[in-house]
Parts: C-alpha cells; structure tokens; sequence
C-alpha cells in the first residue's frame, strides 16, 4: 500500500476513487501553487479492512501513519508531539462523493502536554497553546472514545460564569489552561496512555475516522442520496494551521458563486479567533464577506482571486474552506459546490455564457432536475415577520411547527407539512431534514454543513435567528412576545430569511426566459447526436 503525499512538488492526478475527492482535489490545488498546508492520504481501499480488523490492513495502517508523519516533519521543520517545535495535525474524512458533515474529523491531534509548552515557546501565545488543548480533549474524547460532551459544556458554563464571561471567547489563556486542566481530570478515567502519546493519538483517530463511514447519519445520507455503491472513506492527515491565534486569525468558508441563488458573487462566512469546526458546525454565527473586505482587505481580495481560479480549474462553483493564520491565508479543501435546484439552473446558464462550459456539459449537470416542476416562489401578503434569520437556501415553506427530527417525521408520516426547527444545525438531523418542507435554527451558518445539506435536498433553510428561542424538551420556539408550539402552523422565506406565524399564502412562477434557453440546447443537443447517428450508420454499411 501506498500512501499519497501533497505538498511534496509533485503534479500527479490522483482518482477522487482512490483518495476521496477531498484529497484529489487537494493534490491539484497544491500543482496549482496555491497555498495548501502539507498532506498525506491513507487509501479507500484500507477502509472495509480496517473495520473488520484485518491483520494486513493494520500493518499498512501503521507503517503509513509513519511514513506520512516524517514526510510532514521534513516538510514543516517540526516533530509530532515535541515540546520544542510542535507539529499538530487534522485527521479527516474523504470519499469519492462529498458527504458533507457526515464522517468525522479530529482536529489538533499530537497536543500532548510537551507540545502544549512547545507551541507556548514558538507562538508567544498560551491561550493559543490551551485552546489548543481543550479543543483536542474535547474532539478526541466525543470523536474516538465516544465520551458524552455534557459534562465538558457544564464545566465551561460554570467557568464563563464564574469569569463573568459571555462565552468562550472572552477567557484569558489563565482561564484556558484551568479548563484544559478540568477537561482532562474529567476523562482520566479513559486515558490508556494516549493523553500523552502523540503517535497513539494518530492511530486512534484515523481509526476512527474510517469507522466512521458506518455511523447511523453516513448510512442514512447515502442511503438518501443514492451513494450506496461508494466503497468507503480515505483518511487525511494535514499540518494543523491555526485560525485560534488572535484577530488576524480564522476560519471560513467561501462559495465562488450563492450556492442558493445562483448570482454570480462569491458567499463567504468567516468566524475571527476560531477553527474549521467552529463554521462548519453551525454552533458559531460568522462574518460575512463585508466585514472581511474592511478588516482584512487583502486576504479578501487574494481569497477571491482563489475563487477565480478553482472555478477555472474545476469548470464549476466551489466550495472551499479555509484557514487565515497571522494574517496568512490557507486553503484546506475545495469541492464542487452543493446548491438548490434553482441555483443549479442559474450556473449551468451562465458558466455556458461564460465559456467554462459547453451546452451539453451545461445539460448533463442539470440532468436530475425535474425542469418541469421548478418554479419560484414568494409569500403573496407577508405582513411583518416574527423575526428575521439569515437565508442560507431560498425558496418559501409553509408547515407545522416541528422541533427534534423524531417529532418531524411523525408529522410527516400523517401528511403534514412540517418546519423543522432547532437550535443549530445538526448533521445529526439528516432523518428530519429529508422530511420536512424547510429548516430554521437558532443560530449557525448559511455555510454550515447542515446548510449544504439543505441546499442539496432543495429545501428552503434560515440559520442565525438569534431573537428566537428553541426549547425541545417544552416543545417550543419563542420569539419576542409569541410562543410557537409543536404543531403550530408557520411559514418561511429562505431568501429573506423571514418568519411567519401561521399559514401564509405563496405565489408561484416559473423560470421562463431560461427554461426556454435549456429548450433550445436539447434540441441542438438532439439535431447533432442524429446528424452524428446518421454519419455513423452510413460508414458501417
């Protein structure tokens, strides 16, 4: 077996059937010369055999974990777990189709206790190094050992009240470290060794990792999105890059197009002071492409000439995430973007305009796409809104209130339409999202994960209502002044990102100006295949 290093000069193609899509494309950015934080990738193919145990499998896994670690050691001039020169690494997840938020992914893998004072002495910074820790401690133990992470969120709620605190971010390092500290007394229980052993840390989480391809959510997405035949995940293992180091430091998403819409203009969310997860979870309500243009204006004009260029490169809209570390900016994924089925039609249009495409390109993406059923659609007398979220995938849904996945799919089952509505957005909550006519959370991303998925499946979704409050164990949603029950009829806009109490009446149109330009490419599309038919039929006689 062999693993596949990136960021090592070379320009080789791997197949996303290989690697994942993840890793593929990650090779192409890094032969493009764009900033990529070194890599190595363990194949597809160990994925089953690890799962079932296979003496083999484990020995490559293994020797693999090795190899790649010296290759990122030699390539950052940093050891695994040192206490002088730390590296720290991200394991994540990678199949030949995107599954969004569906497998898992442990970050800051190798902060040992050494390398906690090692990052210390490289950075100048210790609440860096502590949030660090805490963020490995708390990965690590819900990721690999399935530790339960209530008791970790009641100790932090104790300590942001004890510090007088709003949240997390308002901790000094002191306070990190006390965290940290309390975290890891939390688990000692669990600790066979690995608290302080970078190497077994790795072989744990790539371990996980793979399992994770047979979790419930993973079975239930594929299943939804018909990738049954996939054969597994690959495994990623990349330089950790540090959003967490201040506020010329983060992590964002970035769409080169509005995934939702279709309009041509880049859609991106970046979260200061922060890592991946934090965006990608939907437990954090970003910034927006405005308030990175004014307080970072050259990483927002470098990040849209990226945006240009994967767009070029991959001849359709990207979806990419990234890392600003010091001011630096760094790319750790891009795929071909999720979007509605409105957007769908909009992109494949324009990118003809545009030459990336061709007509049949154009006709073969937008292939699943019953034409005859799109429309677009607005609340006809919508009066004033309960309140106002941010609209993460358009479209309007009328339907009874709803507020855990079980309760939305019983709702459904009787043939109501049903809201989903809950306090972020879960991967977890995949069952009800399939359901349901729309989705509204508390608070998260228009570029959670839990957003994509919404936008795949077409369904309209508002994220960041941070007036509304959910109770699942009351079974209700308040809002200033009005209370919302389980059952109870409401009606979104997930353009606007409004809500409505009650049923609302939607009107409904249709696309005209570019269906008839999709018409008007399958009957040329139709005319050249019978003309080359024809051509065909006459040489063979």
């Amino acid at each position: 077996m062999h693993i596949v290093l990136i960021g090592d000069g070379s320009t080789e193609r791997h197949s996303a059937e290989a690697i994942g899509a993840k890793a593929a494309n990650l090779t192409r950015m890094a032969a493009l010369g764009l900033p990529v934080p070194p890599a190595f990738v363990l194949p597809v193919k160990l994925c089953s055999a690890i799962i079932d145990n296979d003496a083999h499998a484990e020995r490559h896994l293994r020797n693999g974990l090795k190899e790649g670690i010296a290759f990122l050691e030699q390539a950052t001039g940093k050891r695994f777990g040192d206490r002088r020169q730390p590296l720290l690494v991200s394991v994540r997840s990678g199949a030949a189709r995107s599954m969004p938020g569906m497998l898992d992914t442990v970050l800051d893998v190798g902060c040992t206790s050494d390398a906690v004072h090692g990052l210390i002495r490289t950075t100048g910074r210790p609440r860096l190094a502590w949030d660090c820790r805490r963020r490995f401690l708390e990965s690590y133990t819900e990721t690999v050992l399935g530790f339960d992470p209530a008791p970790f969120a009641a100790r932090l709620a104790e300590l942001t009240a004890g510090e007088t605190a709003d949240g997390l971010r308002e901790l000094d390092s002191e306070a990190l470290e006390r965290l940290a500290n309390d975290e890891q007394t939390l688990i000692e229980e669990l600790d066979d060794g690995w608290l302080e052993d970078a190497v077994a840390q790795l072989d744990s989480a790539a371990r996980a990792v793979y399992r994770s391809w047979t979790s419930d959510r993973a079975q239930t997405y594929r299943r939804l999105q018909n990738l049954d035949d996939l054969r597994g995940t690959a495994v990623t293992v990349q330089a950790m890059v540090f959003g967490n180091g201040g506020l010329t430091s983060g992590a964002g998403v970035a769409f080169s197009r509005d995934p939702s819409t279709g309009l041509a203009r880049p859609m991106i969310d970046l979260v200061l002071d922060a890592q991946g997860e934090d965006v990608v979870s939907g437990r954090r309500t970003p910034d927006t492409e405005e308030t990175i243009a004014r307080s970072l204006p050259a990483i927002a004009t470098e990040l849209g000439d990226v945006l240009k260029r994967l767009e070029q490169e991959f001849g359709d809209v990207q979806d990419i995430e990234f890392t600003i570390e010091d001011g630096k900016l760094w790319i750790l994924q891009t795929r071909s973007a999720k979007r509605t089925p409105r957007a769908a039609l909009r992109i494949a249009i324009d990118l003809v305009h545009e030459k990336l495409i061709t007509p049949r390109e154009a006709l073969q993406r937008i292939d699943g796409i019953d034409l005859g059923a799109l429309t677009e659609t607005e609340l006809a007398a919508s009066g004033d809104p309960l309140t106002t979220g941010i609209g993460a995938s358009g479209g309007i849904a009328v339907g009874r209130a709803a507020f855990d996945s079980e309760s939305a799919q019983r709702l459904a089952a009787s043939g109501e339409p049903v809201i989903l509505m809950r306090p972020d957005t879960s991967t977890a909550d995949v069952a009800g999202f399939a359901v349901a006519a729309g989705i509204v959370t508390a608070i998260g991303a228009r570029t959670a994960h839990a957003a994509l998925v919404a936008r795949q499946m077409g369904k309209p979704c508002i994220v960041g209502c941070s007036s509304m409050a959910i109770d699942v164990a009351a079974d209700c949603a308040r809002f200033a002044g009005t209370t919302i029950t389980g059952g109870d009829w409401i009606s979104i806009d997930g353009e606007s990102g409004s809500i409505y109490q009650g049923q609302r009446e939607i009107r409904v149109t249709r696309p005209d100006t570019e269906l008839a330009e999709i018409d008007k490419w399958r009957a040329e599309d139709h005319g050249h295949g019978h003309h080359r038919k024809s051509k065909a039929a006459h040489s063979t006689t």
